[in-house]
């Protein structure tokens, strides 16, 4: 698959313990974005983080937070990230959790595989 110059970025924070099927929920958006073929996907464990609830979430050793905020990136042409949006708006209503979803143009400079 050919990537380059202008596609989009869809950014999705969910909290760590955020669970769909008994799965975690990071996980079935990633298996969910590779089985619709998107480009690639990154999870990311961030280590602080607040959102609509203003509950501080933290990986400070005393404090031993148990929810992390989790960060997945997922680029891909415009056309492929519209198509898939209908498929994470139902994983998101699928589960009791909070979420945001981002969405931003980015240039894709470097896009290959390992040979």
């Amino acid at each position: 698959m050919e990537l380059f110059g202008d596609a989009k970025l869809l950014r999705i924070f969910v909290g760590e313990l955020d669970k769909i099927h008994g799965r975690p929920l990071y996980e079935e958006i990633v298996f969910s974005a590779k089985k619709n073929n998107l480009a690639g996907a990154t999870v990311i464990r961030g280590i602080m983080s607040f959102g609509k609830n203003s509950r501080i979430h933290t990986a400070k050793l005393l404090d031993l937070s148990f929810d992390l905020p989790i960060i997945i990136e997922i680029v891909d042409t415009e056309k492929k990230i519209s198509d898939f949006l209908p498929i994470l708006n139902t994983l998101l209503e699928d589960t009791n959790s909070g979420a945001a979803v981002t969405l931003e143009k980015v240039t894709v400079l470097l896009y290959k595989t390992h040979k």
